[in-house]
């Protein structure tokens, strides 16, 4: 499935309880699954962290949506050719290096 097509899917199932429940409170639910992926990744075995890396990005979509972001779209402007800093792939300027502060 396309990202753009997963965004609509998300729209279409919770749209209308996003936008009742507004940005503020999406934010809140979206942080509180990053939290759980943090357990299931510390803690938990794959099923689990499939479970809420898939939480994770649902809450995303629906956070974007709610923002006007259309993710797709803004991925691809962002890091369609690479590192969005060094624009290679793989990156050659460091920014993800584990040394890095």
């Amino acid at each position: 499935m396309e990202l753009s097509t997963l965004q609509e899917l998300i729209r279409a199932t919770y749209g209308t309880q996003d936008r009742a429940r507004g940005v503020d409170a999406t934010f809140g639910w979206f942080i509180e699954e990053v939290g759980e992926l943090s357990r299931a990744i510390r803690r938990e075995g794959h099923d689990e962290r499939v479970v809420e890396f898939t939480d994770v990005l649902a809450w995303l979509v629906s956070l974007a949506d709610l923002c006007e972001v259309d993710l797709a779209a803004e991925v691809v402007a962002r890091y369609g050719t690479g590192c969005p800093k060094c624009q290679a792939a793989p990156c050659v300027c460091g920014v993800h290096d584990p040394a890095r502060p």
